[in-house]
């Protein structure tokens, strides 16, 4: 009787926690945001939940992404598309990117004809990365997606130990593949690689030049498209509406500097595969007033490797 009362009062002891004999572990980066306010919430490991569908995987660490922990790669990724009301917010992208934190590394890349054009690779210089920053060249680069210009970024990436996010500005418009399609190949595929990879995108909407700046359909799909992205590998959406001029983007850079400051290192041990696999997670908490932001999925070795 003690048991049951137990299992209702917390659903998830009747969830099976799944051993691991296969012994490897996983490592991904969480983030916690508080349901109101700014604050956010201690949560502590004992308070991390993982599941594959039904299954609980067991966690295995929870470190704080500060001090030894702290290290950082980041990518500013614009888009060379955009059109001319991202002017005024230029200055706003590079005092973020001089305020970075010490142990970031920040690079600044342009999204231009479905490729990852690099500005300024990663450097601990954050005014010289700041120094990249120009004035996107508008319709002539837009002719492509910037679905592609990520995937490619993700290709030239070197992995290593450190935190990998990009924070993307752009309208989200796929111009090669089209819109009126929530299963966009080239979306979902950009998502798997960064899922793969372990980075972390967020996006700034910004309307695109020409035509593109002002069709309702086209910026409607591609602000879906934006959310998808962003949901499914752990960042955050900014978003201001449909159509319109670019919004102050200074409120959203500060929201995304201030994530960086509430980030873990989760790690947890899950089920063994044949094959190497994107398997679908997902992050929980009874803490109060506590989100934990994750990948919807993560790339789990197979048992033999």
């Amino acid at each position: 009787m003690t048991l049951i009362l137990a299992a209702i009062a917390h659903p998830s002891v009747l969830a099976q926690q799944v051993p691991n004999t296969n012994g490897g572990s996983v490592q991904m980066v969480v983030t916690v945001e508080p349901h109101k306010g700014s604050e956010a919430p201690v949560v502590n490991r004992e308070d991390v939940m993982v599941y594959e569908g039904k299954n609980r995987d067991q966690v295995t660490d929870w470190i704080p992404a500060q001090g030894d922990h702290a290290g950082l790669e980041y990518f500013v990724m614009i888009d060379d598309g955009a059109g001319s009301g991202l002017d005024n917010q230029l200055r706003d992208i590079k005092n973020f990117i001089s305020s970075m934190p010490a142990t970031a590394k920040v690079g600044v890349v342009y999204m231009q004809n479905g490729t990852a054009q690099m500005a300024q690779n990663l450097t601990s210089d954050h005014n010289l990365a700041a120094k990249a920053i120009r004035l996107p060249l508008g319709a002539f680069a837009a002719s492509s997606s910037p679905y592609f210009s990520l995937s490619d970024l993700v290709k030239k990436w070197q992995a290593d130990d450190n935190r990998r996010e990009v924070l993307m500005v752009t309208s989200g418009v796929d111009a090669y593949y089209g819109s009126g399609d929530a299963q966009d190949p080239y979306v979902d595929t950009a998502i798997a690689d960064c899922q793969r990879a372990g980075i972390l995108v967020s996006a700034i909407y910004a309307p695109g030049g020409g035509h593109f700046g002002h069709s309702y359909w086209l910026n409607y799909w591609g602000q879906i498209y934006l959310s998808k992205l962003t949901e499914e590998t752990g960042g955050e959406g900014y978003y201001i509406g449909f159509t319109g001029p670019s919004p102050d983007f200074s409120p959203f850079l500060k929201d995304a500097a201030e994530r960086l400051n509430h980030q873990y290192l989760l790690t947890f041990l899950p089920r063994p595969q044949k094959k190497a696999a994107l398997q679908s997670v997902k992050v929980k908490t009874e803490v109060p007033n506590a989100d934990l932001v994750a990948a919807g999925s993560v790339y789990v070795p197979s048992a033999a490797q």
